[in-house]
């Protein structure tokens, strides 16, 4: 998993609340069995102005010239900013994952959904939770400065404003600690692969039955 410290990025502005996860990758894509290629579909009924399908080629497709990602003063964002409950709907992992694909860092609203919140940790994406009114200020502040940039950073937990004002947000602990580090569900348990090896050598030879193997 990729390691989440200080992170400065344009900042697009998705200004929507109750964004579910079937916006934000709809259901027709989680017929892959691969954690990739997702980032071309994120937002797919809103970013195109056609309905898409596993496997179409993103340049056939008529894209929104209405919806932000598509408009060229948002090209290459990487934090993305929304409105109250973020990620609400299904439980899909798939939602963090096209976030992280299409190159969001970061996604920063007054609320969002707890199983989208954890899942997000899971996958290296940051959710942060700031007052409503400082997101309100934030998206007057990008439609008055085109090309607005945010810096997050991380182990000081602040959001850093173009003008130098800190933001600050919480995390928890062990959550800030995989993230920095890079640690996923399975990277944190190899940290004890030594130890976890020796376990099971040592049951092994108190219980050789374990390995027994049936005679054909």
């Amino acid at each position: 998993m990729k390691s989440f410290t200080v992170h400065r990025g344009l900042v697009a502005p998705l200004d929507r609340a109750n964004v579910d996860t079937d916006a934000i990758i709809p259901k027709q894509f989680l017929k892959s069995i691969s954690r990739t290629g997702f980032g071309p579909n994120l937002f797919d009924e809103w970013r195109y102005l056609d309905k898409g399908e596993p496997g179409q080629d993103p340049a056939s497709r008529r894209p929104n010239p209405d919806f932000v990602l598509n408009q060229p003063g948002y090209a290459g964002a990487s934090i993305l900013i929304a409105r109250r409950n973020f990620g609400c709907g299904s439980s899909r992992e798939h939602a963090p994952w096209a976030l992280d694909q299409y190159g969001f860092r970061a996604v920063i609203a007054p609320s969002f959904a707890d199983i989208f919140f954890n899942n997000c940790f899971k996958n290296g994406l940051l959710p942060v939770v700031l007052d409503e009114a400082e997101v309100d200020a934030i998206f007057r502040e990008i439609g008055a400065a085109p090309g607005y940039a945010l810096t997050i950073d991380l182990p000081r937990q602040v959001v850093v404003k173009p003008n130098g004002q800190e933001l600050p947000f919480d995390v928890q602990a062990f959550r800030k600690y995989c993230l920095i580090n890079g640690f996923d569900d399975i990277e944190l348990t190899l940290r004890n692969a030594e130890e976890i090896r020796a376990y099971e050598l040592a049951r092994l030879a108190r219980m050789p039955w374990l390995a027994r193997v049936m005679d054909n």
